[in-house]
């Protein structure tokens, strides 16, 4: 199929068979051919500049216009012979310093010269592209806002992991790459399924898959209170339905039967009419009979499809209750839209203690209130709440420099490590606490009015 990226569109029919990291050259007709290596010549002595001031962007230092670029194009001349006549025509280029012709250069071959590098997906990769592109899909993630929590969270393989996230499974699929296939990965998700549209462009083997389980967030509290069933679902794939319509189909078959006998005798006593007549509603009959009885078999394949389907979903969900009631996950990463307060307080029953978690949120303010939360229910030691820094460096000889844009936040992560809860002593001493509060003066009306 056609794939289309920032202005280029191309096949990969011929990327098929090479190595991650080839560059290709885009030729006519979108076909991809891999780029010979050409040596550039740095032996050649440039005419530069020493100062930048004179140069005054009017649009008119260029003599080439678009309409000859374009009919440069049209007549087949690769990008490079392209740049470098837009250099030769350039009435300025020679009065720009060196680092501003290397800048202009570079400018111009990402503009013209149609390369492509293939190179193998992974976590920070696609991270990158999503903050890049499209931040809102993953809650503006940013990708060392992701690394950390990974690191926070202790991720590794034989881990059991409970995931809860909404990054269009950005968060899923870079658990799943440092767990490397071991261990298990439970996801939680709100709606009627799990979203994993960043997760396949990992491109992970089918084993990866297999420990994978997906819980409703709906049925989380039914789980925790012991009320949780799937009597919705059916237990096994069951035969009756289909044994009832397969009689019914008998009986119709029976109907169409005694329709053809009574056809049959009425083009008896009219043979004698027309014969030709006679001989076209026979066709037409039975092609009738052949339709419908093709589309009984189809409705009942569908059926029969459309229940072990069920029954393996139920068999699924049962699994992952069953994985979730043992309470000894070794971690737990949130990152949603949603607020995290009850997320957390719900899916914490769910993790051992001594086991980390991780909360991601966009804004500071539902995190500090679940840090509130979290201090007055216990349970909890080491809490954290952090703000991740980040600025780009460009490195390149003697011109290494902080990048003059950078991003302006990449979220709040709240970290922490479960404990054993003691209900009992953390009420009572809830209670103390709440008494210690009281003006001095209210105990004691308190207490007058109870005497």
């Amino acid at each position: 199929r056609k794939i289309i990226f920032e202005k280029q569109w191309f096949y990969l029919d011929n990327a098929i068979g090479h190595t991650y990291g080839t560059t290709f050259e885009v030729t006519s007709g979108g076909n991809l051919q891999p780029k010979q290596e050409v040596e550039e010549s740095t032996t050649e002595t440039k005419e530069a500049g020493t100062d930048n001031r004179n140069i005054v962007d009017d649009g008119k230092s260029q003599k080439l216009t678009h309409d000859d670029i374009k009919a440069l194009k049209d007549k087949g001349i690769k990008g490079q012979e392209i740049v470098q006549q837009l250099i030769e025509n350039s009435t300025t280029f020679r009065d720009k310093t060196e680092f501003a012709q290397d800048k202009y250069i570079k400018k111009k071959k990402k503009k013209y010269e149609a390369v492509i590098t293939i190179v193998k997906p992974s976590t920070r990769i696609l991270s990158t592209m999503y903050y890049a592109r499209e931040p809102g899909k993953i809650n503006h993630l940013r990708y060392d806002t992701l690394a950390q929590m990974l690191t926070l969270g202790n991720i590794r393989a034989g881990n059991k992991m409970i995931v809860m996230e909404t990054c269009a499974g950005l968060v899923l699929g870079a658990v799943m790459e440092r767990m490397g296939g071991y261990g298990s990965i439970i996801q939680m998700y709100p709606g009627g399924g799990p979203v994993r549209a960043a997760t396949s462009c990992f491109g992970f083997p089918k084993p990866f898959f297999d420990n994978l389980h997906e819980f409703p967030l709906s049925k989380v509290d039914s789980l925790l209170s012991g009320t949780f069933s799937t009597e919705t679902l059916p237990s096994e794939p069951e035969d009756n339905v289909l044994v009832e319509e397969e009689s019914n189909g008998l009986t119709d078959e029976k109907q169409i039967s005694l329709q053809e006998t009574e056809e049959e005798s009425t083009t008896e006593t009219a043979m004698e009419i027309n014969q030709t007549e006679e001989q076209d509603t026979m066709d037409m009959n039975a092609e009738d009979v052949e339709f419908k009885e093709n589309k009984e078999k189809e409705n009942k394949d569908s059926v029969r499809e459309k229940q072990r389907k069920q029954w393996e979903r139920r068999k699924k969900l049962i699994e992952t209750a069953a994985l979730l009631t043992e309470k000894n996950a070794d971690g737990l990463i949130v990152a949603s839209k949603f607020h995290p307060t009850p997320l957390l307080l719900s899916l914490l029953e769910f993790v051992a203690p001594s086991r980390p978690f991780v909360v991601y949120c966009q804004y500071k303010e539902p995190l500090l209130e679940c840090y509130t939360k979290l201090r007055e229910r216990g349970g909890v030691i080491n809490l954290k709440l952090s703000e991740t820094w980040l600025r780009n460096y460009q490195v390149l000889p003697d011109r290494s420099h902080p990048k003059l844009t950078m991003s302006g936040g990449g979220g709040y992560l709240l970290s922490g490590i479960t404990v054993v809860l003691d209900k009992g002593k953390s009420d009572s001493s809830h209670l103390e606490a709440l008494k210690m509060e009281e003006p001095s003066s209210k105990r004691c009306k308190v207490q007058d009015l109870h005497c």
